[in-house]
């Protein structure tokens, strides 16, 4: 899927609130931090889209595009949530 900067960063929000005020994918609480996480773990996406009802492979590609341009956020966030 090409996407550009803007539908991304419309893809991905932030919502005080919402998550700890998180990245999540659309309007959603799904975060990019879980869905990253979910990876590093070994799933595959299409065991990510099997496991979250309503995910679509647009929005695994803008969490995936999401990290590639914030690591350190969202490796923070998996830091934080692992100490939980």
């Amino acid at each position: 899927m090409a996407t550009n900067s803007k539908t991304i960063s419309s893809w991905v929000q932030k919502t005080p609130g919402v998550c700890g005020g998180r990245a999540c994918v659309r309007n959603t609480r799904i975060t990019v931090w879980g869905l990253v996480n979910s990876r590093r773990l070994g799933l595959a996406d299409e065991q990510i889209l099997v496991n979250i009802v309503g995910l679509t492979p647009e929005d695994l590609q803008a969490a995936w595009d999401y990290y590639q341009e914030h690591p350190a956020e969202i490796d923070e966030d998996i830091r934080d949530n692992e100490a939980d």
